[in-house]
Parts: structure tokens; sequence; C-alpha cells
């Protein structure tokens, strides 16, 4: 079964979360879309009236397009969950995200649920972060200077083998977010405590959010060659 499969097969299993009266946050990245796609028929064909919150301008165009009812998360402060795909996850629960660039928004919608649901292959799941680069939003100004204390911070820590690059798009010019803010991309190969990076990087100045998300995610939903298993956290 091939990850596309795998991925399309979690979402549809996720769709149970849709229901009358709900308001969900939608992640950013294809194995969301495929959610969008199952959840845009169920919402037609049972006439649904769930409220849902994009997270970047791709998911808003095509949650759109499908004719979801959507909301900002201004409207709705507080969802009832978020569907969001991941780069990778641990045993913990504890996922690296933001490859696809939306890593502020998709953190600040899935904070703001009663739970987030994530919904990848099996690829996903590893035994410990860092294989995934980590992505690092930071602020326009000063660049240069935030990625020096990251450094700094990443020797600290011990991580003597470090790499960072400024993310760049296909054209070669700096990657921007949709919030207006540049990325950096920090290969770690392993992350031994990520609750102890994500706690100095957030207190580092410049940074504006990490791409670690931890105690948020409660349920993976992974899509198998053996078929679709639920995990929850403890």
């Amino acid at each position: 079964m091939s990850a596309d499969t795998q991925k399309r097969a979690a979402a549809e299993f996720a769709l149970k979360l849709v229901e009358a009266g709900r308001s969900i946050g939608l992640g950013t990245g294809s194995t969301a879309n495929y959610f969008i796609e199952a959840a845009a028929a169920k919402v037609k064909r049972e006439k649904l009236d769930t409220k849902f919150v994009p997270t970047s301008q791709a998911t808003y165009a095509l949650a759109q397009k499908l004719g979801l009812n959507l909301v900002t998360i201004e409207e709705a402060p507080f969802l009832d969950a978020t569907i969001d795909g991941c780069d990778e996850f641990d045993g913990k629960f504890r996922l690296i995200k933001g490859g696809g660039g939306a890593l502020h928004r998709e953190k600040l919608v899935a904070s703001s649920s009663k739970f987030m649901i994530t919904i990848c292959d099996a690829s996903k799941q590893v035994e410990t972060l860092g294989a995934f680069p980590l992505p690092i939003e930071v602020s326009k100004f000063g660049v240069n200077a935030t990625a020096w204390k990251i450094e700094r911070a990443l020797v600290h820590l011990g991580y003597k083998d470090k790499k960072m690059r400024l993310r760049t798009t296909k054209e070669g010019t700096p990657f921007v977010t949709e919030s207006g803010n540049p990325i950096i991309d920090l290969m770690l190969d392993k992350i031994d405590q990520p609750e102890q990076l994500d706690g100095i990087l957030n207190n580092t100045p410049g940074v504006i959010e990490t791409g670690l998300f931890i105690g948020i995610c409660g349920i993976v939903i992974m899509g198998t060659d053996k078929g679709v298993v639920e995990l929850t956290r403890a």
C-alpha cells in the first residue's frame, strides 16, 4: 500500500469526528487535503452545519472550493478538534511539523482545540524525532542575529554536528510564511530531549515558533499496510 493510499485511509477514518454543531481546525498539506476532500463530501451528503477553521490560504482555497462552512480563528477561538498531518511523531505523541510552512498558524489552531488528531502514513512514526529537519519560524527582523542565538543554544545543548539553513523557495528566493516570517530548518538527526530543546528555542529572542508540537496531539490515526491504526495518548 502506497503512502498516499495510507494517508487517504487515515483521513477517511477521521471523518467520524465531523459531526453537526462541531468546529474543526483544518491543517495544511497533502494529508490534510485528503481529509478536507472527504469531509466536504460527508458534509454535503449529510447536510451538516460543521464549521471549519483553515490554517493557510491553500487550505482555505480548497475548503472554500469544496463548499465547506469556513470561519476564522477569531470567530471560533475554541475548537472541538483539529485534524492535521505531521512530518514525524514518536511514542510520546510529540510531533515535528512545519515542513509545509504553515507552522505558527497550525500550532495556534491546534492548541486552540480540545484535542488534536494527527493523520498520517506509517513512515511518519519514529523512535526518536530529528531525522526530519526541525522548522523554526523566526522574526523577519534580525534573521542573522536570531540564527546566531539558535546556533549558540544548540552548541550549549550538545548538538555538535548541527546544520542550519534558511529555507528558500524552488526559485531560490527566501521562503516566507503567510505571517510574513522566514523559516530556519535545523538538521539535528536526533533530538534526545525535545521538551528541553523546545523550551530553550521558544525563549530565544527572535524565535516565533518551533516545529515541535509537544503535549498538543492526543490521537494519531495512521494508515498502514494492514489497515488503519488509531493510537491514543495515555
